[in-house]
């Protein structure tokens, strides 16, 4: 999505953005410089010389963050600009992109993805104490700093507003997904990847996607294995920081796999392969994680299972459009009875799928970014 931004507002104005070194699984690798300057289009492109060490190892993140602040903030300050944009990774971006905007004396737009250090806490990757009660106190004066912030949805602009920041100053854009034209065939699956998903299951239950530290992971292996009798399968496609712990937790259980992401090119097929998709945010991180993939879900004209609790959009926006049950986070009981119910019945499990795909309209990927450059606009004209 953040490509995506940068290539929506760059159409009607000039974008600088100020970036590390890739680290996220990536496709290529860069010899070490203080600062790399590319053009990709209308675009220029600053990386800053910081660590490039795997995420999958905390201690070596955190350094891959720390240096990029450190040479972020000084160059960040000579670039030449009429608004400062901060997303949030790493994670204390919104605070460092406060610092450059309040020292540049231009307005601030805070786009929040991944909220900190909530979700750093509510994952228990950081201890509660002190330390993460200083990243709050100084987190809460970054959104008051920001002329506007942007959430991706209803629950997270309530734990925001909750914090004390002006209801007015945020805004929803949400990440949305392709539209395809009403007119344009359905492709059909890759059968190699639906045979690799489906197996020999009756009714599959997918979570296609990260497999990190927001997800009620064990409530949801719990389940399955109370469904391993019923012709029910759970797939697991993804990796992520819990996936051993998860494989620990569903080990000697036949009905619970564990597949490596596919290429992009076969997330349809992915997608299709599906009675229905698990979307998981556990208790304490609602608002905080906004799963982006149940827009290409809708599309897909998937139904949702949604493991979460109910002040999440994907529950709320769910059972109001009537594309997704929801099941208590806490309660694997919850997560069976929801499940056995649309296995047992393809009317209801049918009238889910079009429910979804008449929803995924309006979350038109394209219209979302028209949203983000009219408040880049907006903040000009401010």
């Amino acid at each position: 999505m953040a490509r995506g931004v940068v290539e929506a507002v760059s159409i009607s104005h000039r974008v600088t953005v100020l970036c590390g070194r890739p680290s996220y699984e990536p496709t290529e690798r860069r010899a070490w410089r203080p600062y790399q300057t590319e053009i990709a289009g209308r675009v220029r492109i600053i990386r800053a010389g910081s660590t490039d060490f795997p995420r999958l190892d905390m201690k070596k993140r955190v350094m891959n963050y720390l240096s990029y602040a450190a040479l972020a903030i000084p160059r960040a300050l000579f670039v030449p600009c009429d608004a400062v944009v901060a997303m949030t990774d790493p994670p204390f971006q919104g605070i460092v992109g406060a610092i450059v905007a309040m020292l540049k004396r231009k307005p601030y737009l805070y786009n929040i993805r991944d909220m900190y250090p909530d979700m750093a806490v509510g994952g228990s990757i950081v201890k509660p104490g002190r330390p993460a009660r200083i990243w709050e106190r100084i987190h809460r004066w970054a959104l008051r700093r920001a002329t506007r912030v942007v959430v991706l949805g209803e629950d997270m602009r309530a734990r925001i507003v909750a914090k004390g920041v002006e209801p007015a100053r945020v805004l929803i854009v949400r990440d949305g997904t392709e539209i395809h034209p009403p007119n344009m065939p359905i492709p059909v699956p890759d059968p190699e990847v639906v045979r690799a998903i489906r197996g020999s299951f009756s009714f599959v239950l997918v979570h296609a996607g990260n497999l990190g530290f927001y997800g009620a992971w064990n409530t949801l292996v719990t389940a399955a294995r109370s469904l391993a009798n019923e012709g029910v399968g759970l797939v697991f496609v993804g990796d992520g920081a819990q996936r051993s712990q998860i494989e620990e937790a569903s080990a000697g259980s036949g009905n619970i796999r564990f597949l490596e992401f596919f290429p992009a090119s076969k997330i349809p097929s992915v997608l299709a392969a599906a009675d229905a998709h698990v979307i998981t945010v556990k208790r304490g991180l609602e608002g905080v994680v906004v799963p982006s993939k149940m827009y290409e879900i809708l599309a897909a004209g998937k139904p949702i299972v949604a493991v979460a609790p109910k002040e999440t959009d994907a529950v709320s926006l769910g059972i109001r459009r009537g594309f997704a049950v929801a099941a208590d986070p806490g309660r694997p009981a919850e997560v069976v009875s929801a499940v056995r119910a649309l296995a047992s019945d393809p009317t209801k499990l049918k009238a889910m799928g079009e429910a979804a795909r008449a929803a995924a309209p309006d979350y038109d990927r394209v219209k979302e970014l028209q949203k983000f450059s009219e408040i880049i606009d907006q903040l000009r004209v401010g």
